[in-house]
């Protein structure tokens, strides 16, 4: 991920806050969809879920010019996940309900260097959450 990358995720992202809502209903809507058995993993009322995925989202992309900072929060979200019984199978899925939600929503707004922009961040991002939670191995797979 470059200074490229952290800018156009970045300004996109802005695009996507007036929207919040409506991404995070895209974005659940659309993992329940490809990935039905995770739904269980979720609380009846996804009202402070879809919350809580758009502030972190929010967190992320304003810490990806010092990636560091967000790292151990990062780690920490991993680890949590762990215990609500998440794999590291779901991350790809995961990432591609987020491409998905984020081309949806910005429409001509979602270029190929958006989209190569946001899975370069969700990839290193993911990467790192896998490793902490699962160990290296499994988040070279």
């Amino acid at each position: 991920m470059n200074s490229t990358h952290v800018r156009l995720v970045q300004e996109s992202f802005a695009k996507v806050v007036p929207i919040s809502e409506q991404a995070a209903l895209l974005f659940y809507d659309r993992l329940f969809e490809i990935a039905p058995a995770v739904k269980a993993m979720f609380p009846a009322d996804m009202t402070e879920q879809r919350k809580k995925l758009m502030m972190m989202l929010a967190a992320v992309v304003s810490g990806l010019g010092n990636l560091e900072s967000i790292l151990p929060a990062a780690s920490a979200l991993a680890k949590r996940h762990v215990s609500y019984g998440a794999k590291a199978e779901h991350y790809p899925v995961v990432g591609a309900a987020l491409l998905w939600t984020l081309e949806k929503g910005l429409g001509p707004a979602w270029t190929h260097e958006v989209a190569d922009a946001w899975t370069a961040a969700y990839g290193t991002l993911s990467g790192y959450m896998i490793s902490e939670a699962y160990g290296r191995a499994q988040a070279a797979e």
